[in-house]
């Protein structure tokens, strides 16, 4: 946070996708990797390209910046909605590049019960709560990184919020419930996964925004091209920033209905304190002259009372 409450939001020109990654990490201090055990959320949901998936690029660039640090270890993490995980980590090659730089790869669906943490807690709207990964909840440091995609499936958008999703569990060994069966039919669905993202804690979240999906997703859409690399702190800080840049090209009715603050996803995490809770404690920091004009557009939508 800086200021009186606001959180900074660096955007950096992606016409060099690791050169914009760079711009970024430059803004933070990544000597707090060294020794620690860090856990990697990226996105990999689906046997889908990029904007679907998390780049293979990207996470080349992430993955090195952080190991040159010298964490203890670094572990990635992950459980796909839509396909086999374990397949989906082989196809956007995962797996080749873990072996490469030498950091793990955690397949969720494949731990054991001692594996998940239950999270029972009063106000939830998850009926019978949820097993969050131990992986995320015991790291030292966690960071995410994820993409710029409505989702036509009822979370409306899927960005860093959404994304934790991908680290509760949809079926626990030795319980016969299917928890993602009830998140994707619950009215409640957005609130619940802003409740996930009570349970655990990002040191830093990167949004690759060199496109996305302005329409559909979270696997097929409405191809846009922002051209842009978005990071910080805050969780609800950068979701609001990346609704206000769909926003600034045309996007779909349910993400461009009433206020920012007022998407479901985003007023449910600000209730919980997961983050910002108003538009104008978020400072856009353009980092160059070809991110500048992006970053009005979306000072336009944040103070946009509609």
């Amino acid at each position: 946070m800086t200021g009186q409450g606001q959180t900074d939001i660096f955007i950096a020109d992606a016409t060099d996708r690791i050169g914009g990654l760079h711009a970024i990490l430059e803004e933070f201090d990544l000597s707090v990797l060294s020794g620690a055990g860090v856990a990697l959320k990226a996105n990999f949901n689906s046997d889908d390209p990029f904007p679907a998936s998390t780049h293979i690029d990207m996470l080349r660039g992430i993955a090195d910046s952080i190991l040159n640090e010298g964490p203890a270890h670094l572990t990635l993490a992950e459980r796909s909605g839509m396909g086999a995980t374990r397949t989906v980590l082989e196809n956007r090659g995962v797996f080749s590049l873990a072996q490469e730089l030498g950091f793990s790869v955690v397949v969720l669906d494949e731990i054991e019960r001692n594996g998940w943490q239950e999270i029972q807690a009063p106000g939830l709207h998850w009926q019978r709560g949820f097993f969050i990964a131990n992986v995320f909840t015991w790291a030292d440091r966690v960071i995410q990184t994820c993409c710029l995609k409505t989702h036509r499936y009822g979370g409306h958008f899927t960005m860093s919020l959404k994304n934790s999703v991908g680290l509760v569990a949809k079926r626990v060994p030795g319980l016969d419930y299917d928890f993602m069966g009830e998140l994707h039919t619950s009215p409640h669905q957005r609130a619940m996964i802003a409740e996930i993202n009570t349970f655990y804690s990002t040191d830093l979240v990167l949004m690759d925004a060199t496109e996305g999906f302005a329409t559909g997703g979270p696997d097929k859409g409405k191809l846009i091209r922002p051209n842009v690399i978005i990071g910080g702190r805050d969780r609800v800080a950068i979701d609001a920033t990346g609704v206000a840049l769909l926003r600034s090209f045309g996007t779909s009715h349910d993400v461009s209905e009433g206020t920012i603050f007022s998407q479901e996803q985003i007023a449910r995490a600000s209730e919980l304190g997961i983050g910002v809770t108003s538009a104008d404690q978020i400072r856009l920091v353009p980092l160059d002259a070809a991110s500048e004009p992006v970053a009005e557009k979306i000072q336009a939508q944040l103070d946009s009372g509609v």
